[in-house]
């Protein structure tokens, strides 16, 4: 019985069980069938990303006010983050991952870390 490589599509030579016919051609298929599918998925990964270090940058005692022009000027978009945390109070937390920040009067940003557990 005559197998062959899905990838490059020659004879593979070996145990009954091999798929590929080398360590590059699994790598390749399993890299084409991993990707993300469209660049739009990309995309929005990596502005959550650098969202979550720019928080993660100023946010360094756990409970920190800036103001709207810092964030934006370290390219902080406010379109992306990952959930949202409405208060019995009605203040509305917008959050990325752990990072999490307020909007404020005056164009202010309370930024704060949500705790974990692991």
């Amino acid at each position: 019985m005559d197998r062959t490589c899905p990838e490059c599509g020659t004879n593979i030579i070996g145990r009954a069980d091999k798929k590929f016919c080398s360590d590059a051609c699994r790598n390749a298929h399993n890299n084409s069938l991993n990707k993300d599918s469209k660049n739009l998925v990309r995309t929005i990964n990596n502005r959550l990303r650098k969202n979550y270090r720019i928080l993660e940058k100023l946010n360094v005692k756990d409970k920190t006010k800036v103001t709207k022009e810092r964030l934006l000027r370290l390219g902080f978009s406010f379109d992306y983050f990952t959930s949202i945390y409405t208060t019995k109070t009605g203040s509305v937390y917008y959050y990325l991952y752990d990072q999490g920040y307020l909007a404020l009067d005056n164009d202010y940003y309370l930024l704060v870390k949500n705790e974990v557990s692991q």
